[in-house]
């Protein structure tokens, strides 16, 4: 009880960095001048997007954020605070946001990957579920907001992490250790790739 508890926290917890970052980006967004529809809209695509495209290619029920209404409130919350507080957003607490968004990126994968599984997907769609979930709504930001989503161009590892998550649960799984278990390596090993690569700055190289 007190894993998934655990589990359950991070989990509403990543929905609250994701659409604080959204509605933050927005807020400071130089090029356009976003209201108070713009600024609270890509915070809810930013946290709530990857799952929602996630839950509409298995095609298993409604998306799950649309069925549990308290994925809707810690959007709201996480973006209402963007909103508010953006202009008061330090240096250490930017720093607390990056550690929790390595924790988030790398459970929204694993939860991606098991979703997948659990509706009877193979290994491979599973991997990609688990990507698409941990990246899509901020991919999906990027695009409404007129631009390459940064998964795509040369930078800091993400959509690179949420693959790893994705693969040691995947390959855990099939191994035979238990669900908690591969969960908590996938998420485990997610989460410390993530901090390693942005204490020493590793990015990706532009293939051009």
């Amino acid at each position: 009880m007190k894993a998934i508890s655990l589990f359950s926290a991070i989990d509403f917890l990543g929905v609250i960095t994701g659409a604080f970052g959204g509605a933050l980006a927005a807020r400071r967004n130089a090029t356009y001048q976003y209201d108070l529809v713009g600024v609270l809209g890509l915070g809810l695509v930013s946290a709530l997007g990857g799952g929602i495209v996630r839950d509409v290619l298995i095609q298993h029920g409604p998306p799950l954020a649309l069925v549990d209404v308290r994925y809707l409130y810690a959007a709201f919350f996480g973006a209402l605070l963007g909103l508010f507080l953006g202009r008061s957003v330090g240096s250490v607490a930017q720093r607390i946001l990056l550690i929790v968004d390595a924790a988030a990126l790398a459970l929204f994968a694993v939860a991606g990957a098991t979703r997948a599984l659990d509706s009877g997907l193979l290994w491979l769609p599973a991997l990609l579920l688990g990507c698409v979930t941990a990246v899509g709504g901020g991919s999906l930001r990027d695009v409404l907001t007129g631009r390459t989503p940064r998964v795509f161009e040369r930078g800091e590892l993400y959509a690179i992490v949420a693959v790893a998550a994705s693969a040691v649960f995947l390959v855990c799984n099939a191994t035979g250790v238990s669900r908690s278990v591969a969960t908590g390596m996938g998420v485990g090993i997610g989460f410390f790739f993530r901090l390693l690569a942005l204490c020493f700055r590793w990015e990706t190289g532009a293939i051009r």
